[in-house]
């Protein structure tokens, strides 16, 4: 058997390892037995010279078989689904689109993350809802998923443990950027749910880990390739992420926009990811003959209150209190009785008068993650209350001196270069008719299993 040091410098060499090496350096990795600079030098060999599809598939289901893998009772096969997203501003498809899902008959193990740099996390999003308690045995999971149909918990720890020490040595190494590494952190997570099917939004754009639709289909495919070679039949949806999705950006204020849209208020593009990836995964199990049936599924479920229902039992399944949940679902409650809302606000007012063309959503993401709202390193606390809310939506027309983004903040407060940086980051164009009547699309692409 070849010793770690002969591994790393077959790869490095640009060779491709294989099935048992790969297994050797993950069964190393899981164990404790390797060094931490030789699992970095591994990485950043990976990174430098990539992986064939074979060697992905194996990285993947080796770290996938380094822990605990879920199971589920028999009379819920084919209907185990979840979905990924690669991070957005302002991206709160999760809470919206898990009990759209259970209300149309799916069972949902939402293992999500939390946030670290300019995108958000849905765990932390939740957490600013009173009592709600992201930690959740197995047993209790299946519990939940059996009365409920979904739950949205953080990662435990006996599932991939081969991931979270490479996930924390790949941010230490700059390796975080590595198709092969990105796709056995992600598709390994999910293989360990047992899903039957998977639905993967990867975002191009401003805001995006990627800026070009090139590079992110490669990940794209790449996901799809090694998600449907272990079993799960695995789809993605390409969405572009240059401004926010909705318009509220922040941990409280986007579960204020998520139940709101879960009463039938929801903005354009928000439901346009929620019905297009609900679609996608009601298509793969079977449940629907095409995207457009499963559109439509989802859609009546959010508007018809069916999945305003499930989130709010799945809320009391998580520990928040049933008085907290029902007030929360009601239909005019005020939020700001439950959710902490920031002791301060200022609104930014438009410089001329046009048309709303554009919006940077990554210079306000990077804005509010230095007002508090996100965190640099695992394990530091968020401000819920931080966040914006857009008060005008792109391609409308504004006045000028009108109020277009109304900022929450706390301690730190917002200094005059960002309050600047924000100013820059919409721009007014002319009024054009035909410009301001066209419906602009999130959703660019789809990659389906054949």
């Amino acid at each position: 058997m070849q010793s770690i040091p002969d591994l790393i410098k077959k790869k490095r060499d640009g060779e491709e390892l294989c099935d048992e090496e790969i297994q050797t350096f993950i069964q190393a990795v899981t164990n404790k037995t390797v060094q931490e600079c030789q699992t970095g030098a591994m990485l950043m060999a990976i990174w430098q010279k990539g992986m064939v599809n074979r060697e992905t598939t194996t990285l993947t289901r080796e770290m996938m078989s380094s822990g605990e893998v879920m199971s589920w009772p028999k009379e819920w096969a084919g209907r185990v689904v979840d979905k990924h997203s690669t991070g957005g501003v302002g991206d709160k498809v999760s809470l919206v689109l898990a009990p759209a899902l259970a209300a149309c008959g799916c069972k949902v193990p939402m293992i999500s993350g939390r946030g670290l740099a300019h995108t958000g996390g849905t765990l932390d999003k939740l957490e600013s809802i009173p009592k709600y308690n992201i930690h959740q045995s197995a047993t209790k999971i299946l519990e939940i998923l059996d009365s409920v149909g979904c739950c949205i918990v953080g990662q435990t720890e006996t599932l991939v443990p081969a991931d979270q020490v490479l996930y924390a040595l790949r941010d230490a190494t700059s390796t975080v950027d590595s198709v092969p590494l990105i796709t056995g952190s992600i598709i390994s997570k999910k293989g360990a749910e047992s899903l039957s099917a998977l639905v993967l939004d990867v975002k191009f754009g401003r805001a995006a880990l990627y800026k070009d639709l090139q590079s992110a289909k490669e990940l794209a495919q790449s996901l799809v390739n090694v998600g449907n070679s272990l079993g799960m039949r695995t789809g993605a949806v390409l969405s572009c992420m240059d401004a926010t999705i909705g318009r509220f950006v922040g941990n409280s204020l986007e579960v204020i926009e998520s139940l709101e849209t879960l009463k039938g208020r929801g903005p354009d593009d928000l439901m346009e990811l929620v019905t297009t990836l609900g679609a996608v995964l009601l298509k793969m199990t079977g449940s629907v003959s095409d995207l457009s049936e499963g559109r439509k599924k989802i859609s009546d479920a959010v508007i018809g209150g069916a999945a305003l229902s499930k989130f709010q039992a799945m809320m009391e399944k998580q520990g928040v209190a049933k008085e907290t949940a029902g007030s929360l679902c009601s239909a005019h409650t005020d939020y700001y009785s439950i959710l902490r809302k920031a002791k301060h606000q200022i609104e930014l007012k438009t410089a001329a008068e046009g048309v709303a063309v554009d919006f940077d959503g990554l210079v306000l993401a990077e804005i509010l993650h230095k007002l508090g709202a996100g965190r640099s390193q695992v394990g530091e606390p968020v401000n819920h209350s931080v966040g914006a809310e857009l008060l005008v939506s792109l391609g409308q027309r504004v006045g000028k001196g009108e109020s277009w983004l109304r900022l929450h903040y706390e301690d730190p407060a917002p200094t005059p270069d960002q309050i600047s940086r924000l100013q820059s980051a919409l721009a007014v164009g002319k009024y054009d008719v035909a410009q301001t009547q066209q419906k602009t699309t999130l959703v660019k692409e789809l990659l389906l299993p054949h």
